[in-house]
């Protein structure tokens, strides 16, 4: 167990999966406070599996799962793949982003001032504020994304967990994305857990890097994972 008084999630031999069946093991590391993690793996390698472990929606088969006192239920912001494809939400931006906030109202019918006043702050620093009063499926999809991260933001403060949060956009968005969620790594220090098929774009930003294959090949920062073998190969078999 990682004593680092900075951890906030560490697996221990962990195993997961479905039913009795393992979809991913051999999960030994420790995610620290202000860390930006990316979880690279081909198609069915166990990356969602592991986000589902970190959300504590699957219990380990095997192994121990700890986390430190600050996550918990309300301190996680996630955006799903599913979520992030939904394009045609009803709503403007403003009554979404402040929804992120639903999690955590109780039996209160409405939204506190401060849940108001995060909502205000979270658009601003997405760059939406402008947005405010749009239809949220009128925007295009870089705005669209940017409105779904303001969300996450207000439904967690510690820690964000994305899943493919560029998929489907054109290679300038998506630079603008990871940049934009370095950009709150760096100045607000939340934590940010992300799965990405785009190594070569997010090494630039992801501080250490996860490859999964059914199994932990590498944890670590991200200059030694370009370096890696792994990586190599994994290059090498996407390029043929």
């Amino acid at each position: 167990m990682n004593d680092n008084a900075d951890s906030i999630i560490t697996f221990c031999d962990v195993a997961l999966g479905y039913d009795g069946h393992i979809v991913v093991q051999g999960l030994n590391f420790t995610v620290t406070r202000g860390d930006y993690v990316c979880i690279v793996g081909e198609n069915g390698s166990g990356k969602s599996t592991a986000l589902k472990g970190i959300l504590r929606l699957v219990v380990p088969l095997r192994g121990n799962i700890a986390f430190s006192a600050e996550i918990s239920g309300n301190s996680i912001g996630y955006l799903s793949q599913q979520t992030a494809a939904k394009k045609d939400f009803p709503a403007g931006v403003y009554e979404i982003v402040l929804s992120g906030h639903s999690g955590n109202m109780g039996l209160r019918p409405f939204y506190s001032r401060r849940e108001k006043q995060a909502a205000e702050e979270n658009m601003e620093c997405m760059g939406i504020t402008d947005l405010r009063e749009r239809c949220f499926r009128e925007l295009s999809g870089g705005q669209q994304r940017r409105v779904l991260l303001a969300r996450a933001l207000c439904a967690g403060g510690k820690l964000l967990v994305l899943d493919e949060p560029a998929a489907g956009l054109d290679p300038v968005v998506t630079a603008d994305v990871y940049s934009l969620l370095k950009k709150i790594n760096r100045e607000t220090g939340i934590t940010i857990i992300m799965v990405s098929h785009d190594i070569e774009g997010v090494s630039k930003y992801a501080n250490k890097i996860l490859h999964l294959k059914n199994k932990q090949c590498f944890f670590g920062n991200s200059a030694e994972y370009m370096q890696s073998d792994i990586r190599r190969e994994w290059y090498d078999h996407q390029s043929g």
